[in-house]
């Protein structure tokens, strides 16, 4: 294409030489001749390409006069203002607690005679972990439990006979008494013996054993059997400052990361205390955590995100393009009054910015949706000057 253009613009040239040289030699001839007549239709015909010549030039000197206006100006990029939901969060860091998470301590004093669990097993609320040796009390249950049946037998063959109208009332009272004295005795003794029996106090996880079978124990420190951990009802403590009070309540939105995990889950406020502490004027919120892996355990450590603010129609532009004059007003450049060769206008806009999250910024008011915002170059353009977009 370009060497086409070369031959016809040649080609153009040679073709407008000779034409001057031919219209020369014609006026020439025209003098020599002294043909006044002539001469004047020449003359006529000469200043009519003389005015169509001047036309063409004066639009080719429009254009170069444009062309070279464009030239030198400052190369900017911009981003269309647009609405958008903002959600911005509170970033605090706490650690991973259950509520859950107790040792178990014998009832009763003796020695194990077995341990039911080992590490890591799931547990039912209730299910025995293990047994200390009862000294004999089973035994007495047993002969209490035949007492028991011999005074059940008696007393309803002594009531029988009460309802027939047979034997005395104080015969039937006896009966009964000692019916329920060996009832209660049984209860007792049975109730006694249940303590034997170290059970869970929930549903969990035993997390740890801390005796084996032969060991003697009793109530009290130092004698506990195994801890029991709840891994389903967890939930992550964090101390957030006061003057966020009005801003964080039950049931707003948070993100929970574990990084030792590489994970993150997306969970609730479930409480928040009602009570400032006076050492850091903080107050405390629980953030309930599911952990149906099971790989989230106590005192893990967790960073949190808690949405403190949202806006559904916010303006958002990038941090990187403000800047602040010396009245400490921050501002943004515009471009406007773009035309089909993309040169703008740059107009200096004053803005009010709120909360920031990563990047971006929302501007509270100074510019809306729709407007072109200057990004890349904004540092180097002036209020009213020329630009040319490159992103149009």
């Amino acid at each position: 294409m370009k060497h086409t253009y070369i031959i016809l613009l040649g080609l153009m040239i040679i073709a407008s030489s000779c034409k001057e040289e031919n219209r020369t030699e014609k006026v020439q001839e025209l003098i020599a001749a002294n043909d006044l007549k002539a001469i004047k239709e020449l003359k006529t015909e000469l200043t009519k390409e003389e005015k169509a010549l001047a036309t063409d030039i004066a639009r080719l000197d429009s254009v170069i006069s444009s062309k070279s206006a464009n030239k030198g100006l400052p190369l900017i990029s911009t981003l269309e203002v647009k609405e958008a939901k903002f959600l911005h969060y509170l970033e605090l860091q706490g650690d991973v607690q259950t509520k859950q998470n107790v040792l178990v301590y014998p009832q009763m004093a003796g020695t194990i005679i077995s341990i039911s669990v080992t590490e890591g097993d799931k547990v039912s609320k209730g299910q025995v972990i293990a047994r200390i040796d009862d000294a004999g009390m089973g035994n007495q249950l047993s002969q209490l439990k035949t007492q028991l049946a011999l005074a059940k037998t008696t007393y309803e063959r002594q009531k029988n006979l009460w309802d027939q109208e047979v034997g005395t009332e104080i015969q039937y009272l006896q009966a009964k008494a000692n019916y329920e004295a060996q009832k209660e005795a049984v209860n007792q003794l049975q109730s006694t013996l249940d303590k034997y029996n170290v059970r869970a106090p929930f549903s969990g996880i035993v997390d740890k054993v801390f005796k084996e079978t032969g060991t003697v124990v009793a109530p009290g420190p130092g004698s506990e059997i195994a801890r029991v951990v709840n891994l389903s009802n967890m939930y992550v403590e964090v101390p957030v400052p006061e003057t966020y009070i009005d801003n964080i309540k039950v049931g707003k939105r948070v993100n929970v990361y574990f990084p030792v995990l590489g994970d993150t889950i997306t969970t609730k406020v479930r409480q928040t205390a009602n009570f400032i502490d006076p050492a850091n004027r903080t107050f405390n919120v629980e953030v309930a955590v599911a952990n149906q892996s099971g790989r989230i355990k106590p005192n893990l450590t967790a960073k949190v995100q808690i949405n403190d603010y949202t806006s559904e129609n916010a303006i958002l532009i990038p941090q990187s393009i403000i800047s602040e004059n010396a009245e400490g007003e921050q501002y943004v450049y515009l471009a406007t009054q773009v035309d089909q060769n993309n040169v703008a206008t740059a107009s200096k806009k004053i803005i009010k910015t709120g909360k920031s999250q990563g990047d971006n910024i929302e501007v509270l008011s100074g510019i809306q949706a729709g407007q072109q915002v200057i990004t890349e170059g904004a540092r180097s353009v002036r209020d009213g000057q020329k630009i040319k977009i490159l992103n149009n």
